[in-house]
């Protein structure tokens, strides 16, 4: 039997039920209505339309309801689906299927898209440890202020790991910030777009982290904002165009930043600084390529900069590539005026890194203020020449 349960999950078999002639995925999902590892709900048989004109909110609410009394899961069926904020239930899934593009407007697969604008968020998942959200695109259509696509809202860490999961789900639009965490534990976020939001893509407050393959893009604050935060592995995403920083760690440790590809931040592709005299620190940056960061800053500030680390301890920055550059169709500002920025570092490594065309005005700028144990050495490069 519990073999069962991982059939219908299984993205394959999904997938010959919709490629059938006549198929529906319904018919697939309601058939592990009998799995003891809990009921599979289907949105649409209790009363949500999809239709992208009906209020869904009360159905979807019902579903994921019942499906937190049995430790269950909810599936939506492709459609759009109109909702105000919609809350979570602990050890329970919510699944769709991923049908979205890089761009606004319209998406296939399944869809909710928020209808109120005095909501916190969309989807609230406060007091529901275990969690999957997965195949969704969450559209938060600019309503409101400071509403987030998904909000974890806790007012401090507790004594249970949330250890949630969102999977192959776009998010985007919202005023706020598209995934907001607040003393978060235990996590992973993975091949995800979270993308042109108000706020930050992605904010945490905690530690215990994957973020794997995600597209954290066109957002106007960071892409990735790790304040106060520890313990997160970050690989193969691309992070890009959005108005600050690519990755902001202030106070940031522990973390693994590790080939990613940083595009067109607004500020410093990679800043990892210190907030009130607390510093980051245990950070390794390797193997990450960072492209014509601090577009959006001034020339002559430590944000016009690919790298910036500032008052931190323990850093490795080893075998990253740096180049500068400006828009696409060889249009808009140069930037950044440094490559790297060094200032008030102990006991760390800037080493080995490629920085041809690595920046405007100076590969590496160091700012003095070091402690023990900093070395630079091995950076080669050239200075961009424009014109």
């Amino acid at each position: 039997m519990p073999n069962q349960w991982n059939r219908v999950l299984d993205r394959r078999s999904l997938v010959r039920h919709a490629a059938g002639a006549g198929a529906c995925l319904t018919a697939g999902a309601a058939a592990a209505a009998e799995t003891p590892a809990g009921g599979w709900f289907d949105a649409h048989k209790l009363g949500a339309k999809g239709d992208g004109r009906a209020d869904d909110t009360q159905p979807l609410q019902a579903a994921l309801d019942a499906a937190g009394e049995s430790s269950g899961a909810v599936f939506v069926p492709p459609g759009v689906y109109l909702a105000a904020e919609l809350h979570m239930r602990r050890n329970t899934a919510l699944v769709g299927i991923p049908a979205w593009d890089y761009r606004r407007g319209r998406q296939g697969g399944s869809v909710i898209r928020l209808i109120d604008e005095s909501a916190s968020c969309l989807l609230n998942i406060t007091g529901a440890p275990g969690i999957t959200i997965e195949g969704l695109t969450l559209e938060g259509q600019n309503l409101g202020k400071g509403v987030h696509g998904v909000f974890l809202n806790k007012p401090d860490p507790g004594k249970e790991e949330d250890t949630f999961r969102i999977e192959r789900s776009k998010v985007y639009g919202f005023t706020g910030t598209g995934v907001m965490l607040q003393h978060v534990w235990c996590f992973s976020i993975r091949h995800c777009m979270v993308a042109y939001n108000g706020g930050e893509g992605v904010q945490c407050l905690g530690w215990d982290g994957f973020i794997v393959d995600n597209w954290l893009s066109g957002n106007a604050g960071n892409g990735w904002d790790g304040t106060s935060s520890s313990s997160v592995t970050m690989t193969g995403n691309r992070i890009e165009w959005n108005g600050k920083a690519g990755i902001l760690l202030a106070v940031g440790s522990h973390y693994n930043i590790t080939g990613n590809y940083i595009d067109r931040s607004g500020t410093s592709g990679i800043a990892v600084v210190a907030v009130a005299k607390r510093r980051s620190q245990h950070v390794s940056v390797s193997g990450n390529l960072i492209y014509r960061s601090g577009k959006l800053a001034p020339g002559e500030t430590a944000e016009s900069s690919q790298l910036r680390l500032e008052s931190a301890s323990g850093v490795t920055c080893v075998g990253n590539t740096m180049v500068a550059g400006r828009d696409d169709g060889n249009r808009g500002l140069w930037s950044p005026s440094y490559a790297i920025l060094c200032k008030g570092l102990e006991n760390c490594v800037v080493k080995d890194n490629v920085l041809h065309d690595g920046a405007l005005k100076q590969l590496i700028l160091d700012a003095g203020g070091h402690g023990d144990g900093f070395i630079q050495k091995d950076n080669p490069g050239r200075l961009l020449q424009v014109g």
